[in-house]
């Protein structure tokens, strides 16, 4: 009777089934970290409702914000319309600039995109916030407050800041879209007798639409969740904004400046868990639109 020899697995099996082991279970503990985060401040964020017996319509419709008062109101309204108002514009200005700058570095230029405006976009990416809150609160509040008059805080110069920030954000991931595309497809049309102007806007741009809508809502969510350069330069005035030099308040720039100066189970401390709520929500939300026009694309 012939036995049988029992091999044990190699190394290169060994090697792989604990490559696997780790990446689940680093998968498992990012899932668990993001999972007591999210319960967290969803449970903190509700007790502004649940235990302080404050209305969520109520929160979402008024602009009050006196949680220390002998009559405590707490509404979010201007602090959400600030941030929406903020994030919009700072897009509106950006997103054309990030596409035109990717559309030279891919199409236009390779070499100078490549080897010059590629590795500025690059390290723009890697300046802190506050670098950036500082250059706007130095240079650009005077010069708003000279040449419009007011404070110079408000909505223009935090809308303006925003927009520097998010540029190289939109830029970068604009480039990998544009380069995404397959050349097969500039040559066709090249040879069809297009202009390069005509490969631009009915071949690159067409094709690449979808990741160019993804980069713009990283960007947008960039901007929606930035905090400490907003804070330097918008004015932190709770009022609803009524043009673009109104000084007012982001729902971030109130959590950066409040959140120290609270005491954990007053009202003042849970509607600002309230509204680091909204910024989950909307931060999600950001995340799940991106996905749907990733889950296009692939269709398509």
């Amino acid at each position: 009777m012939n036995s049988v020899e029992l091999k044990s697995p190699s190394k290169e099996i060994r090697q792989d089934h604990w490559g696997k082991i780790l990446c689940y279970a680093a998968t498992g503990v990012l899932l668990l970290l993001l999972l007591t985060m999210m319960y967290f401040v969803f449970s903190k964020g509700i007790r502004t409702f649940t235990v302080d017996g404050v209305k969520v319509w109520q929160f979402l419709t008024t602009s009050q914000w006196e949680p220390t008062s002998t009559t405590p109101k707490v509404g979010a309204l201007a602090l959400i319309s600030a941030s929406f108002l903020t994030t919009i514009l700072a897009a509106v200005i950006a997103a054309p600039l990030a596409i035109i700058i990717a559309i030279y570095v891919v199409v236009i230029d390779t070499k100078i995109g490549t080897k010059l405006i590629q590795p500025i976009v690059e390290l723009l990416l890697g300046i802190p916030s506050v670098v950036y809150g500082f250059v706007g609160l130095t240079m650009l509040v005077p010069l708003i407050r000279r040449s419009f008059g007011g404070t110079g805080f408000g909505i223009l110069a935090g809308m303006l800041i925003l927009a520097l920030m998010i540029l190289p954000t939109i830029t970068s991931l604009a480039i990998e879209s544009l380069r995404g595309v397959d050349r097969s497809y500039w040559n066709f049309a090249y040879t069809l007798g297009g202009t390069t102007w005509q490969v631009i806007t009915h071949v690159i741009l067409k094709i690449a639409a979808p990741n160019l809508i993804i980069a713009v809502i990283y960007g947008i969510a960039r901007a929606f969740g930035e905090a400490l350069a907003v804070q330097m330069v918008i004015g932190n005035t709770i009022q609803m904004p009524i043009n673009l030099l109104t000084p007012t308040a982001t729902l971030t720039s109130k959590l950066t400046t409040d959140i120290g100066n609270t005491v954990a189970g007053t009202l003042a401390n849970d509607a600002l868990w309230s509204l680091a709520l909204i910024l989950l929500l909307m931060s999600l939300a950001f995340n799940l639109i991106a996905k749907r026009f990733a889950k296009r694309r692939v269709k398509s």
